[in-house]
């Protein structure tokens, strides 16, 4: 508002004491006041008609939301309320009543369709999940000490701090003497600490610790009720002390909800060095690690299936691609959660082992251990970072792991890239042409 006070100072003295010049100054006094009301009053006016078009903006918000989302209940209440305080506004409710009653009763009948509950379901399954934030400043660093299942961690005083499941160790590989830095999790009941990242590694006395040794990607083979190890992947024979042996398995002690041991499974096998049952029974100093998930995929992820042009009711024949993986570990080089559920169903298909490496994060001294245990990486280029590329490159060719990249995210594409690098064909696909061997499955 104006300010007025000045001029009411230069009113007041210059007024004399004659009647004349007393009535002049009243008379601009009036004029001032009035000048002074009309300014308030078109104030409130405009301030009121800004609050009218807010009201108006929110509801056309509300409405244009309710319109891309049908049912949507947060959309319905801010269209609502927009449009109750709109018939507060002077004339409004006057004139436009009944339209605005029949607005408000479709806005409250408003139902999410199908199509909206399956558009919500999609873009949940395909929304990268967002990874916990961690402190690293907080985290302390213990010792690992390798157990038959899981790990301790001990401080330097050579206390055990924390014991922790091989559930969540086991992606890291940790080895007896490494350094990691942990932190204490309250909040999971599974284990005490969580193991942020691996820093280090010491050499540790002979007396600090028990040796382990291991026998990794064994195969189970065998009727029910007569299950046994006695060979890898690779065909190794599994030996302790020089002496080859046959480790009898007890399926109905691993059964679980998604534990599942039958001929084919794979495990991983470890038991102390200097057990002394090893001599006399093996089988007893023998303990299963870790047992991978190697399930067929589901037929509603491969759906490779021919068109029905004659839309008869027989089955068309199923392609696939003349190979097979005897079980090996394939790393599916990709972002957390992109697709690799649908690739890892590929592998299995092919009866291979999916092992998902995140081409987003990770340290490259983590993404080297991840991949020297491997025996063929495929790389998702559209998925992957580009520092992350060179990484698996140079990883995969230091230990001799075959490799292929897949540039497109079709899974045909994957399924090729899969098939060159298991027959020693070109990592890259291009325009040079590849011949791919087919099988025809009914």
């Amino acid at each position: 508002m104006y300010d007025y006070r000045n001029n009411l100072k230069i009113i007041l003295n210059k007024t004399d004491a004659d009647d004349k010049s007393l009535a002049n100054s009243l008379n601009a006094i009036k004029a001032i006041i009035a000048m002074a009301e009309g300014n308030t009053a078109n104030t409130q006016s405009i301030a009121q008609r800004n609050a009218d078009l807010k009201q108006f903006k929110n509801l056309l918000l509300g409405l244009t939301k309710l319109i891309e989302v049908p049912g949507d209940a947060g959309a319905k209440n801010e269209s609502l309320a927009a449009l109750h305080k709109l018939t507060f506004v002077s004339g409004v409710g006057k004139r436009y009543g009944n339209v605005l009653g029949k607005l408000d009763q479709a806005i409250q009948k408003s139902k999410t369709t199908k199509d909206v509950v399956n558009k919500k379901i999609f873009e949940d399954a395909i929304k990268l999940k967002q990874q916990p934030k961690r402190d690293y400043r907080k985290g302390k660093r213990y010792t690992v000490i390798r157990a038959l299942s899981g790990c301790n961690l001990i401080n330097d005083n050579g206390q055990i701090v924390y014991r922790i499941k091989e559930s969540q160790i086991h992606s890291l590989n940790l080895r007896s003497g490494d350094i990691v830095e942990a932190l204490e999790d309250k909040d999971n009941s599974n284990y005490e600490a969580e193991v942020l990242r691996v820093v280090g590694c010491q050499k540790l006395r002979s007396r600090d610790y028990d040796p382990i040794e291991e026998f990794r990607y064994a195969v189970v083979q065998g009727r029910t009720g007569q299950l046994a190890i006695t060979r890898n992947i690779k065909g190794e024979k599994l030996r302790i002390r020089c002496k080859e042996v046959t480790i009898p398995v007890d399926s109905s002690y691993y059964q679980g909800e998604n534990i599942h041991l039958e001929d084919g499974s794979i495990v991983d096998l470890a038991w102390y060095t200097g057990d002394v049952r090893i001599k006399k029974n093996p089988a007893d100093a023998v303990q299963i690690r870790w047992i991978y998930q190697v399930d067929p995929p589901k037929q509603s992820d491969l759906s490779y299936k021919k068109k029905d042009k004659s839309k008869k009711d027989t089955a068309e024949e199923l392609t696939k691609l003349d190979m097979n993986l005897h079980y090996q570990r394939v790393g599916i080089a990709i972002g957390d959660n992109q697709n690799e559920g649908i690739l890892e169903g590929i592998v299995t298909r092919y009866n291979g082992i999916p092992i998902p490496i995140n081409a987003f994060e990770g340290k490259k001294k983590v993404m080297e251990r991840q991949i020297k245990d491997l025996d063929i990486v495929i790389l998702m280029t559209a998925y992957a970072a580009h520092d992350a590329t060179w990484n698996i490159q140079e990883f995969a060719s230091k230990y001799g792991v075959k490799f292929a990249v897949s540039s497109s995210k079709g899974y045909r594409s994957f399924e090729r890239a899969l098939y060159r690098a298991e027959n020693g064909l070109p990592a890259y696909e291009g325009t040079q042409s590849i011949e791919y061997k087919e099988t025809k499955k009914s």
